[in-house]
């Protein structure tokens, strides 16, 4: 079967681009004159790419409906980790990558261990380990 591909507007390709690059995901396609490539795909398993669109075009690709301001949360991407020392590698290529901090790793009171942060247009990520696994 085919991953599932979720669609996610940018404000900049490059940034986007260079963000995922950093955070260890892999982009499919041939590069544009911009070096990135058309349209920007990252692969985050085998099951699921995230595609960039540019913000403007991505009211075209969803039927004129209204585009969410940048760093408006309408979804939280997880990622799962297979242990604590795993989410703190996870969050700090993050970091350093440029991602945002809203929360850092911390074992929360329902059990496992996350942390949150957001990419460059202000998309949400958490990265945890399932209660009872760390």
């Amino acid at each position: 079967m085919a991953p599932v591909i979720l669609a996610l507007p940018t404000d900049d390709r490059v940034r986007a681009h260079a963000f995922y690059r950093d955070l260890g995901f892999d982009a499919v396609g041939t590069p544009a004159e911009d070096g990135v490539p058309e349209p920007l795909q990252v692969v985050v398993n085998d099951g699921l790419h995230l595609m960039f669109v540019p913000r403007g075009g991505f009211g075209w690709v969803t039927g004129g409906r209204e585009v969410a301001a940048p760093g408006t949360a309408e979804c939280l991407l997880g990622l799962s980790a297979a242990t604590d020392a795993e989410v703190d590698t996870v969050f700090a290529r993050a970091e350093a990558a440029g991602a945002t901090v809203v929360e850092r790793p911390t074992a929360p009171p329902w059990g496992g261990y996350s942390a949150t942060f957001a990419d460059p247009d202000g998309h949400l990520w958490q990265v945890a380990t399932p209660p009872g696994q760390s």
